[in-house]
């Protein structure tokens, strides 16, 4: 017993043994001070890589930039280039954002590295929307992307087949016509905007789904639904979003962004269920004569159900993602560039005074416009030209993201980063354009002489991920205002001397304060409105 308990009584301990834990504390001390020099140097004193990232503005731990930046962030983003230079990084919560504001470093990667920055950081209101991204605009890279973006170019915009609409856009614009008419018969103010929306909506499901809606009534209550719907998903897009700039936290959806978007994801996969119902019933009862006259609806519902030449399968959600598509992306963008042209016009008299003498010379008084007359109106031509250099729909683009670490202007852009181009301030920047913040259609009659060269003009961006629509717009958007201008005359409301052209950022770039004019007929006959 004595000798089971011996050890214990003994109590002569050896130097090494009494240092033994207070050397385990003091190493333990040491990694901790080591760890937070390193955490520190890193977050305040980075040093420099080869090559560096871009100069950054002063940042907040954890929320980063964000309190710093003004909602306007196409304006908020050309002041900080001023300061920082074509090329920043910005903290976005966890996210790393790269501005670009330059032609030659937009040229770098839409042209030089357009394979690897030819994907998408998806906002989770935009995965939502697109059916978990199963559009063309948000869609990564490969062969569903390329049959989805084949399928809608070969099939819908190409000139051929646009050309073999054109009855569509003229019924739709001439019904618009006919409004207007009404309300300057009346003594009414019209908000060009409300307006050109819905008739750009009305070409776009036109082409869309042709006659399957009949009546006009019918046709009218359903742009209206789409008209609201639209302007919600627009605005939630454009919202900041706590979900895309601290993704740990989307399944939280704390401003609830995303539920609101399914609200309306629902209410529109509504109107497309009944839409491709009534379609489907349709192309059995009368298949022989949907086959001799299909619209894109009919041709897609035939993709999905027959397959397509592509191994890639084209399912039921690709349709309505193809169809959300061509709603969201297609309607207010055009309908916006109208009314910003609008309004400039009117700020400058003179130009509305050169566009209609011109649209007398081209279409005359005692006749309609068509489109066939669109190429001959060369000063119009300038006018779409210089609205969209200083009003480009996307100011921003649709941000593009790196598939790999790559170096931009001898800085690192890394992997996964999110990457705005601000085409609106390359629009506007003085060493490039001259009287940049001019409204002068006529700088556009010098070819090339208007900007200062390559990528220093690109609103509907460039290289694989170029706008699919650019046909279709351009089309839409001249063809409007011409009839708008050689239809009427256009008069401020009283009291209003001069047009608000102040903007309001968003995915799709607004004018602040809704276009209101007085219209008054200017055609020789009244029977020429109808």
């Amino acid at each position: 017993m004595d000798s089971c308990f011996a050890p214990s009584c003994d109590f002569r301990i050896s130097p090494s043994s009494s240092l033994l834990p207070f050397a385990a504390a003091a190493a333990a001390a040491a990694a901790a001070i080591i760890i937070i020099i390193i955490i520190i140097s890193k977050t305040f004193f980075r040093l420099p890589s080869s090559p560096p990232l871009p100069p950054c503005p002063f940042r907040l731990p954890i929320v980063g930039n964000l309190p710093f930046l003004d909602p306007n962030l196409h304006s908020c983003f050309a002041q900080l280039s001023s300061t920082h230079g074509p090329i920043f990084r910005l903290h976005l919560g966890s996210k790393l954002a790269i501005v670009i504001t330059s032609p030659s470093l937009s040229r770098q990667i839409l042209r030089d590295h357009d394979p690897t920055f030819a994907n998408r950081d998806v906002p989770a209101a935009a995965s939502v929307i697109s059916y978990g991204g199963s559009d063309i605009v948000w869609n990564p890279i490969g062969p569903t992307w390329r049959m989805l973006r084949r399928i809608c170019v070969r099939e819908m915009l190409s000139p051929t087949n646009l050309d073999a609409v054109y009855h569509l856009r003229r019924r739709e614009l001439r019904s618009a016509i006919r409004q207007i008419q009404s309300a300057a018969i009346s003594g009414e103010v019209v908000d060009v905007g409300a307006e050109m929306f819905l008739t750009v909506l009305n070409i776009i499901t036109s082409m869309l789904w042709g006659g399957t809606m009949e009546g006009e009534e019918e046709r009218s209550a359903v742009g209206k639904m789409f008209r609201h719907l639209v302007g919600e998903i627009t605005e939630l897009l454009g919202l900041p979003n706590v979900s895309d700039f601290f993704p740990a936290m989307s399944r939280f959806d704390l401003q609830g962004i995303e539920r609101k978007m399914r609200v309306l994801l629902e209410r529109f996969d509504g109107i497309f269920a009944r839409i491709i119902e009534m379609k489907r019933e349709k192309r059995l009862t009368d298949e022989k004569k949907v086959e001799e006259k299909m619209d894109f609806l009919d041709y897609m519902l035939m993709l999905e159900e027959k397959g397509n030449e592509s191994k890639e399968p084209f399912t039921f959600t690709h349709v309505k993602a193809l169809l959300m598509d061509m709603v969201v992306g297609g309607t207010e963008t055009s309908s916006n560039t109208i009314e910003f042209a609008m309004a400039e016009m009117m700020n400058k008299p003179e130009t509305i005074k050169q566009a209609q003498e011109e649209l007398d010379k081209v279409v005359g008084r005692d006749n309609v416009i068509e489109e066939s007359h669109l190429p001959n109106l060369h000063y119009l031509n300038m006018v779409l030209k210089e609205v969209l250099r200083l009003h480009p729909a996307l100011p921003l683009l649709v941000p593009h993201c790196p598939s790999s670490p790559c170096s931009i202007g001898g800085f690192a852009v890394p992997k996964g980063s999110r990457v705005f181009i601000n085409v609106w301030a390359i629009h506007r920047d003085e060493t490039m354009w001259k009287d940049p913040l001019e409204f002068k259609p006529e700088r556009w009659s010098y070819g090339d002489a208007a900007g200062s060269g390559e990528f220093s003009y690109f609103p509907f961006g460039s290289g694989r991920r170029i706008c699919a629509g650019i046909s279709m717009a351009e089309r839409m958007v001249l063809y409007s205002l011409a009839s708008l201008l050689h239809s009427f005359d256009w008069k401020m409301p009283q009291g209003i001397t001069e047009m608000d052209l102040s903007e309001k950022f968003g995915i799709v770039l607004k004018k602040a304060k809704p276009l209101v004019l007085l219209p008054v007929p200017r055609l020789s006959n009244p029977q020429l409105y109808s």
